[in-house]
C-alpha cells in the first residue's frame, strides 16, 4: 500500500509539470479557456501576443515566403487567437494589394518607388507607408549541367547569358572562367521572372551596377530583355532549373534545394565567392541606410572588393503604414513584426538560409515597430 501511495504521488507531480509546461507554452489561454495575451512561449520569450487576435492578410514577395513560413509557425505556436495567411504573389501584387487596402502589410525586395508611397496614402488614411527591411539573404544563380558540378562566372557573362548574347554552354567566355570543367555543347535555357519581382530587380541591378556595358537595361520588377523563358514565383524558376537540361536562373538560396547547383560569382577579388548566408551577411553588412525618418530602405553595395563578400544580395522589405494602420489589425500586424524582428526571430533566418538584418539597422527596425499607429 505504501509503494502505491508512492507511486500515485509520483504520477500526481509527473502530471502537474507537464500542465506546467503546457501552460507556458500558450500564449493564449489558461486552464480556464481565458486569454492571457502577456504569456509568453518557454522557448521563445520574444513572442509576446498583447492582445492580438483575428486574420492578417498579406502578400508579396515569394523570396521572403519560407522565412515567413517559419515565422509563422513559431508565432502561431503561441498566439493562437491569430491567423496569418501570408500570400507569394510577388512584390509587385503585393505592393499593389497594400496601396489598395487589401492587406495589412506587404512584402517587397525592393523599396517603395515615390509613386507607390504616394498611392499608399489612401491606404494609410492620408499618413504614407514605410519599407521595414527584415531578411536578406543572397540571389542564388541555380544551373542544371549534366557533368558540371561546379560553374564560376562573373556579371558580365551573367549579362549576356541572360540577354540571349551567349547561347551555348561551351561558350569561350564560359570556358575562359572554368578552365577545369569540359563544358558541353549544349543550349543555355534562361529563364526569368513572369511576374513583378523585387528579385528580378535587385538582379538587374547587380548587372547594371557591375557590367552597364553588357546590360544597357534600365531595371525595375519588371523583367525586359528579350528572349529567354520565363515562370511564376522563385519556386517556379526554380522547378524550372531542377526539370531542364542547360538550364540557368536566378532565386533566393533557400530555394537552391533538392540538388540544384549554384554559380560562384568571379568578383574583385581574389577568389570567386560561394552564395552561402555568411557570404551575402558580409556584403548587406556594407548597406547603408537611404530612407529618411521611420522608412528605412537601403542602399546595397552591388560592388564589395572584401574576400567572401557574396555581391547578388536582396533584402526584403515589409511594407505597413507609418500611421493609419487598420484597427483591427493593428495589434497582431505589431505583435508579428516585432517578434520577427526581435533577436530570436532573427535567430530563425539562418536556419531557413537566409541573413539576418545587421544589427545597428534591425535595432532602428524594432523602434519604428513600436511606434506604429
Amino acid at each position: 500500500m505504501k509503494l502505491q501511495r508512492m507511486n500515485r504521488r509520483a504520477l500526481t507531480l509527473g502530471a502537474l509539470a507537464v500542465s506546467g509546461a503546457l501552460a507556458l507554452t500558450a500564449c493564449g489561454s489558461d486552464d480556464t479557456g481565458k486569454s492571457n495575451t502577456d504569456a509568453t512561449t518557454s522557448s521563445n520569450s520574444a513572442i509576446k501576443c498583447d492582445n492580438a487576435k483575428g486574420q492578417l492578410q498579406a502578400s508579396g514577395s515569394s523570396a521572403q515566403k519560407n522565412a515567413i513560413d517559419a515565422w509563422v509557425k513559431a508565432y502561431t505556436a503561441s498566439c493562437k487567437d491569430v491567423q496569418i495567411n501570408y500570400n507569394p504573389t510577388g512584390s509587385g501584387a503585393g505592393v499593389t494589394a497594400f496601396t489598395q487596402g487589401q492587406t495589412a502589410f506587404a512584402g517587397s525586395d525592393s523599396p517603395l518607388k515615390p509613386e507607390e508611397v504616394t498611392a499608399s496614402k489612401k491606404a494609410c488614411g492620408s499618413n504614407q507607408a514605410i519599407d521595414l527591411p527584415m531578411v536578406g539573404g543572397p540571389i542564388a544563380i541555380g544551373f542544371h549541367l549534366s557533368g558540371v558540378d561546379s560553374l564560376t562566372l562573373d556579371a558580365s557573362t551573367l549579362a549576356k547569358i541572360f540577354d540571349g548574347k551567349i547561347t551555348k554552354w561551351n561558350d569561350e567566355a564560359i570556358a575562359k572562367l572554368n578552365p577545369s570543367a569540359k563544358l558541353p555543347s549544349t543550349k543555355i535555357q534562361a529563364f526569368h521572372r513572369s511576374d513583378e519581382s523585387g528579385t528580378t530587380d535587385n538582379f538587374t541591378k547587380y548587372l547594371k551596377a557591375v557590367a552597364p556595358s553588357d546590360w544597357k537595361y534600365s531595371g525595375g520588377k519588371a523583367w525586359q530583355a528579350k528572349g529567354g523563358q520565363s515562370a511564376q514565383g522563385s519556386s517556379g524558376l526554380a522547378q524550372q532549373v531542377k526539370q531542364t537540361e542547360g538550364a540557368i536562373s536566378y532565386f533566393e538560396l533557400s530555394y537552391a534545394a533538392d540538388g540544384i547547383s549554384t554559380v560562384d560569382l568571379k568578383t574583385g577579388a581574389a577568389t570567386p565567392v560561394k552564395a552561402t548566408v555568411e557570404n551575402a551577411t558580409k556584403a548587406i553588412s556594407t548597406a547603408k541606410v537611404a530612407g529618411t525618418g521611420n522608412d528605412l530602405s537601403l542602399s546595397l553595395n552591388y560592388k564589395p572588393t572584401e574576400e567572401g563578400a557574396y555581391p547578388l544580395t536582396l533584402v526584403t522589405y515589409e511594407i505597413v503604414c507609418e500611421k493609419g494602420n487598420k484597427a483591427g489589425t493593428l495589434a497582431a500586424t505589431k505583435s508579428f513584426l516585432t517578434y520577427i524582428a526581435s533577436e530570436d526571430g532573427q535567430k530563425l533566418l539562418t536556419d531557413a538560409k537566409y541573413a539576418p538584418i545587421p544589427d545597428e539597422i534591425i535595432s532602428k527596425v524594432r523602434t519604428t515597430i513600436s511606434s506604429l499607429s
